[in-house]
């Protein structure tokens, strides 16, 4: 029963990297071209605080910072890096660097959940990372160093975001809505200088960018982060962190379906792997143990 309770668990929790990955498909086709911190804050900020009106509940003591540091890891600083990565690194490259995440969520679990580091877990980080390099790496590239600083600080802030939503948990008498939308608030607030100082508002906006931006906010933001960080409370983070891995696999996906891209044996290659990882990544049953007052399996007769 409790085997079947976390596949369920984690199927559900896979529907969040699943709209993220969305997000690539929907911010070329519907968005106003060009403003990726636009289409961060507006995903973040609007949903956020609808979340916090239906919630009236701010943060109380502690919870003040820790809601920032959580907001700014899991969405503000790790959206602001991601987009710096992108722009800066092929995206073979950024993703390839992004993908380490999981790694970095074994090592932080370690130091501040007492977790055990597995054998499984390493070979799990080696077979994600080498999966996401065959999905989307194509050919030989210069490293630019921000670009290379930037994925590896994204891929840092989000196995932080966690991790450390794993370790102090949710306040007791606070709804995951809520919760979430402390979240959302605290990103966007992150990323709104960024926005106001390095992008400019469109001329306008048209029937498809309001549908694109209704998408990222309902979807992309509310609806994705409550399944995300109820999976976080309830999985080991170090499963939840290989889930991720799904993202670049619906990207690759969407575009063959949507935008008529093809794809490679490699990348179909890519995508079993990843999705071997993640299997690897959840947690095993336990073996029975027999004792010598339990009953010892039945053999048959040679």
């Amino acid at each position: 029963m409790k085997n079947r309770q976390h596949a369920f668990t984690a199927a559900v929790t896979s529907l969040a990297p699943a709209v993220w990955g969305s997000t690539y498909l929907v911010t070329t086709e519907l968005l106003p071209p060009d403003r990726p911190l636009l289409a961060t804050t507006m995903r973040a900020l609007p949903g956020g605080l609808l979340l916090l009106a239906l919630g009236r509940r701010l943060p109380v003591g502690i919870w003040w910072w820790r809601a920032l540091v959580l907001g700014a890891a899991n969405i503000g600083a790790f959206n602001f890096l991601l987009f710096v990565a992108a722009y800066r690194l092929p995206g073979g490259i950024a993703a390839m660097i992004m993908s380490a995440q999981p790694m970095f969520v074994v090592l932080l679990a370690a130091l501040l959940l007492g977790d055990r580091i597995r054998t499984v877990h390493a070979v799990a980080c080696v077979l994600g990372a080498g999966g996401v390099v065959l999905l989307v790496f194509r050919g030989t590239a210069s490293l630019d160093a921000v670009g290379v600083l930037a994925a590896v600080g994204g891929a840092l802030c989000m196995a932080s975001g966690i991790t450390l939503t794993k370790r102090w948990g949710r306040p007791e008498g606070v709804g995951l809505l809520t919760f979430t939308g402390w979240q959302l608030t605290a990103g966007g607030a992150v990323l709104l200088p960024f926005w106001l100082s390095l992008e400019d508002l469109p001329d306008g906006l048209t029937g498809s960018n309001i549908a694109g931006f209704a998408y990222l906010i309902t979807l992309g933001a509310v609806l994705s982060y409550v399944v995300w960080f109820r999976g976080v409370e309830r999985l080991p983070a170090v499963a939840v962190s290989f889930l991720a891995l799904g993202s670049p696999v619906v990207a690759t996906a969407l575009g063959y379906l949507v935008k008529d891209e093809t794809l490679s044996a490699l990348q179909i290659a890519g995508m079993a792997v990843i999705l071997l990882a993640v299997v690897l990544g959840q947690p095993r049953p336990p073996a029975p143990k027999f004792t010598d007052a339990s009953p010892a399996p039945s053999r048959t007769a040679p």
